[in-house]
């Protein structure tokens, strides 16, 4: 009997098809359920979906439908889709001191897309290490707001909520309209957007940060020129988009009265800045979507598209994809023989990468919204915001999710796991080696672009 053998992108793959499915299980049966009776096996699916995926659109609300076992399980599988299936069981076997073969460290070093195989075991314990203390950090001091308000319950609200957030999951339990009832509070505003952020930016930036920061003084203000530049990249678009999204936010809603209208000078830029963060793959939400004005809802759009960094938890087509792809574009159209970024040239299998990256973005978005059209009594922007939404794992929605008939859940069940497992794949794809060195290539003949 010949063996089966997966390769690295099936295991990928697979390993996220299988958590879902347990997932869906535990949450169809009625312990999982705050009522005690069973959930429709569909929304169970759903909701083990976008956790795993670390989405956040929801059909049922998950502070009311859940029970304490039902939000265990949805805490546990954020965490995993979070960290990836794949570093999750490394950190077991490595609690449980199993050595590593190669084959493990290959496996890693793609669910990474890392260029290299050494070092991969820090890079997995400093991975799980840095996840735990951020997340520490984060429900701490969320405690400072949750548990006057809630008592005893709000230390398991503050975890939840930190680890959803640094996950980019956007999946709460306090309220039905997520963060709306602390849009205007600090605390609450300051913590998760640190969480999202540092979550997006990526652990490669995080240990690049780390590096400069021991060997260089304090003083230096040069500090910035000593990071690789993925790390360049990665910092400087996050903190453009950011920036450019919340200043474009308070500007177009600045006299919605059904958002931001009737707030304080403060609180409009706090609110705009939440904005801006929570769209980078979060999906925790402060105003309500449905109630922003359509030039918002665009901002919002790309800045969903776009989403955060490499190797980190959030999805989307990554910071450094769109900045290798825009300077090839306007390296193309200054007709100069090659892109640079940071006095650095950016190699063709770089640019490669973030056209197909884009591309597959794009297609899945595009076939997802005329199925969801063809389904459902949807408006075409709130069918774009929902599948826009579900490929870059944010989680954000115009009030559409809960609305969804049975082919319109399968339609976004399907559209979140390709958006989650897409980037990863096709990356595995790319980074591997032709096993082909001797084939004739076609004859080239020139063609008209543009």
């Amino acid at each position: 009997m010949k063996k089966i053998r997966f390769t690295t992108t099936q295991i990928i793959l697979l390993s996220f098809l299988l958590v879902i499915f347990l997932g869906s299980i535990l949450l169809a049966l009625p312990i999982s359920s705050a009522g005690g009776r069973a959930v429709p096996y569909i929304d169970a699916l759903f909701t083990a979906t976008t956790s795993t995926c670390v989405t956040g659109l929801v059909t049922v609300p998950t502070f009311s439908t859940w029970s304490v076992f039902g939000q265990v399980v949805i805490l546990i599988l954020i965490q995993v889709g979070g960290l990836g299936v794949i570093t999750v069981m490394t950190g077991m076997m490595l609690l449980l001191n199993r050595k590593l073969g190669v084959g493990d460290r290959l496996l890693i070093q793609d669910a990474f897309n890392l260029n290299t195989l050494s070092g991969l075991i820090k890079f997995v314990r400093n991975v799980l290490f840095g996840t735990l203390i951020v997340e520490g950090i984060g429900a701490a001091v969320y405690m400072l707001v949750f548990v006057p308000e809630f008592g005893p319950k709000g230390i398991w609200i503050s975890v939840f909520t930190s680890v959803s957030a640094f996950c980019n999951a956007g999946i709460d339990m306090i309220a039905e309209n997520s963060l709306c009832n602390y849009a205007t509070d600090p605390v609450i505003n300051v913590v998760t957007s640190a969480l999202i952020i540092l979550g997006g930016l990526g652990y490669i930036v995080w240990w690049d940060v780390l590096r400069v920061v021991k060997r260089r003084s304090p003083k230096d203000r040069k500090m910035f020129r000593y990071l690789t530049l993925h790390s360049k990249i990665a910092i400087t678009v996050t903190a453009g988009l950011i920036l450019i999204g919340a200043a474009l936010i308070f500007l177009f809603e600045y006299a919605n009265p059904l958002t931001i209208g009737e707030m304080s000078l403060f609180d409009k830029l706090q609110v705009s800045f939440f904005q801006s963060v929570t769209t980078r793959t979060a999906g925790f939400a402060t105003v309500a979507q449905e109630d922003l004005t359509n030039a918002s809802a665009a901002v919002s759009v790309l800045l969903m598209l776009i989403g955060g960094s490499p190797v980190g938890t959030a999805g989307g087509m990554k910071t450094v994809t769109i900045a290798v792809l825009v300077c090839s574009a306007f390296a193309t159209i200054r007709n100069k023989r090659s892109a640079t970024l940071f006095g650095r040239s950016l190699s063709e299998d770089a640019i490669k990468k973030a056209v197909a990256v884009v591309v597959m973005f794009l297609g899945i978005c595009t076939a997802a919204t005329v199925l969801l059209l063809a389904t459902s009594d949807a408006s075409a922007i709130d069918a774009v915001y929902e599948t826009v939404s579900a490929t870059a794992t944010v989680g954000l929605s115009r009030n559409l999710t809960a609305t969804l008939n049975t082919f319109g859940k399968l339609i976004i069940i399907a559209t979140m796991y390709f958006g989650r497992v897409g980037p990863i794949s096709l990356a595995v794809a790319l980074g591997s080696k032709n096993e082909s060195q001797n084939v004739v290539s076609e004859p080239t003949e020139t063609i008209s672009i543009g």
